[in-house]
């Protein structure tokens, strides 16, 4: 039996990082098991749907590089496969028209339940659950509906989806009692992607959304990695693996019953790991949008690798080179006020001047030379380079000082220094 399993989001809006993880979650076990990964688009919401945001959704999962082997169907194009299977149900009785929608019948003796692969036995009292709608007052099928018959009729053999699908599971179950469906289908339900204060991750509390991530300069495969990590792992506690090695060891079995935390301070730590290893030209095509319209191609290789090393993402490119290219540096006045204030600023900023501008421009040179501008006046050189970083830079932090001046050159250097010392 070939294992076909499926991921179907409602494009009511975009694509949520916990609908990210189980879509990775079907998809790694299709290719561990060698099945099949459907993609259903399940539309059929007409209230709610935002049809523009079907390409959101598939963009997002090509970046991701969760490539689907069927589909996307779409839910609302079998309307009539659904309207099928409520007029048989009405007719063998097992369901009835109240106040113009349809309800299912349920009885109430007995217990419904399932074997989850993930949480174990789970089962629901029949008393417990009520004659449930399947069909609006309007005609219009409901989930409960549309997703069972489509998972029958797709040959679904693994229904993988987050824990917030629990409770529709007994009236789901139902359904396939009362249309007659023996085929065993797998369940497995997912823990919740909860925040630093354990509540249910939501757009109320912060970004969750894929898009907005990949928009502030995470890279995919760092994020394809770190959504792996939440609720599955392996014995060796590795956490930062190739994709390929990650389908090899998943196993569904694995999958942790408890809430998984989405720590942004994690995922960042993964994504500047991922950006310090790779190659030169991939970080110069994928940071090429992040350099605020500069030309990465006109830094020197190893400026730039050194750059790479410290990127966290890839929007922390721009600040970093930007006052490379400005005609003046970057007027952030916080710095200014931080560094310009003290008493001895003007006097640092004129021993630079004095001493860059005869000196040799290689940056161990330019590195000793403020050391010691710094020690004839009781300053280290963390100290001493302060004025001299917000003078030419604009900002109090960024990457290593003297490397930039070697690149900036010594007449632009000298003519910032000379600007901010007649400030003072």
């Amino acid at each position: 039996m070939t294992i076909r399993c499926r991921f179907a989001p409602s494009p009511t809006g975009y694509l949520h990082v916990g609908s990210a993880r189980t879509a990775l979650f079907n998809w790694l076990f299709a290719r561990h098991v060698g099945g099949t990964f459907v993609l259903r688009i399940e539309d059929t919401d007409a209230s709610r749907n935002q049809p523009e945001l079907v390409a959101d959704i598939l963009d997002c999962l090509r970046w991701l590089g969760l490539d689907w082997d069927e589909g996307p169907y779409h839910q609302s194009e079998r309307a009539g496969r659904h309207d099928e299977v409520v007029e048989s149900l009405l007719t063998s009785g097992k369901a009835y028209v109240d106040e113009g929608a349809v309800r299912l019948r349920v009885a109430d003796e007995g217990t419904v339940g399932w074997d989850d692969v993930i949480r174990g036995p789970v089962v629901f009292e029949r008393s417990v659950i009520e004659d449930f709608v399947i069909r609006r007052s309007d005609g219009s099928p409901l989930f409960l509906l549309t997703n069972v018959v489509d998972d029958w009729d797709m040959g679904i053999t693994h229904v993988i989806r987050g824990e917030d699908m629990i409770n529709n599971m007994p009236k789901q179950l139902l359904l396939l009692e009362a249309l007659g469906v023996e085929r065993e289908v797998q369940y497995a339900h997912l823990p919740l992607l909860v925040d630093e204060q354990r509540r249910k991750l939501s757009k109320r509390f912060g970004d969750v959304s894929v898009e907005s991530y990949r928009d502030r300069g995470f890279v995919a495969e760092a994020m394809t990695n770190y959504l792996a990590t939440l609720g599955w792992g392996t014995a060796d506690g590795v956490e930062i693996r190739p994709l390929a090695e990650i389908v090899e060891r998943f196993e569904l079995a694995a999958v942790n019953r408890s809430s998984a935390f989405f720590d942004v301070r994690k995922l960042t730590h993964f994504n500047h790991e991922y950006v310090r290893a790779m190659s030169a030209e991939r970080f110069a095509e994928l940071a090429g949008p992040f350099a605020g319209g500069f030309d990465l191609a006109a830094l020197p290789a190893a400026y730039l690798a050194d750059i790479q090393g410290r990127t966290q993402t890839l929007a922390d490119l721009a600040p970093m080179i930007d006052w490379l290219f400005l005609d003046e540096p970057p007027a952030d006045a916080a710095s200014w006020d931080k560094a310009m204030t003290t008493p001895v600023a003007a006097a640092i900023l004129d021993g630079a001047v004095a001493a860059y501008e005869s000196c040799e421009w290689a940056k161990d040179v330019l590195h000793q030379c403020l050391a010691e501008v710094g020690e004839a006046h009781g300053l280290k050189l963390g100290k001493a380079q302060a004025p001299v970083r917000v003078a030419v830079t604009g900002r109090m932090v960024g990457p290593p000082l003297f490397d930039g001046l070697e690149v900036l050159g010594r007449d632009r250097t000298l003519a910032r220094l000379r600007a901010a010392r007649a400030r003072l």
